[in-house]
């Protein structure tokens, strides 16, 4: 007697904003593993975050951060390394997390294993910076960009076009509002780096 075995047919739910879902950190991993394609979060709850794909302004605008990020990177690529928003960090309280744009210095990223710098990166960038887009709760983002300061990031930027507005996080100080800036300095974390938001706010 042959037994024939098929594939189980997937079905798809839609799951309201009240219901979450919890994993561990190995049922995270395994699903970022399997879905490639889905930039998935995890609260320090264990909450799973589904980020649905950027729109085009979203994405243009992402773009030209990072782009700025990046050739600064490579002009001073001894001071450490930049990221995108495709990498995901195991921050301290057990979050993992992908911010738009990221950058972690030369000493703790050399201070990480072959291993660890291959998955999910077991610490807090020193940079972060999150674009709010037309389906982000301000709220959320707040708290996020808290969340990294928290746990050891010494300096973020939560940049809103729908506002033209930018608030600055820092170590041990309060949170920095600049209402259309035209650039921002990366300061002592940063030296030297200018980020240009003309093709932010356009």
């Amino acid at each position: 007697m042959v037994q024939i075995f098929t594939e189980p047919e997937t079905i798809s739910i839609e799951l309201p904003n009240a219901i979450g879902i919890v994993v561990s950190s190995e049922q995270f991993e395994a699903l970022a593993l399997a879905n490639p394609d889905l930039r998935l979060e995890r609260t320090a709850e264990g909450e799973l975050i589904v980020n649905p794909p950027t729109g085009g302004e979203s994405g243009s605008r992402n773009l030209s951060i990072s782009g700025q990020v990046d050739r600064w990177c490579e002009a001073h690529e001894d001071l450490g390394e930049g990221f995108d928003s495709s990498t995901g960090f195991i921050l301290p309280n057990g979050a993992r997390r992908s911010p738009d744009a990221s950058w972690v210095s030369r000493t703790r990223w050399e201070a990480l294993t072959p291993k660890q710098r291959q998955g999910f990166v077991p610490l807090c960038p020193d940079f972060v910076v999150e674009l709010r887009s037309a389906s982000d709760s301000l709220s959320t983002l707040q708290t996020k960009m808290r969340e990294y300061i928290d746990n050891g990031a010494r300096l973020g930027w939560l940049i809103d076009p729908q506002n033209q507005r930018v608030e600055i996080y820092r170590q041990q100080t309060e949170v920095e509002i600049l209402i259309n800036p035209t650039e921002l300095s990366g300061e002592d974390v940063l030296p030297g780096f200018v980020l240009n938001l003309r093709r932010v706010w356009r």
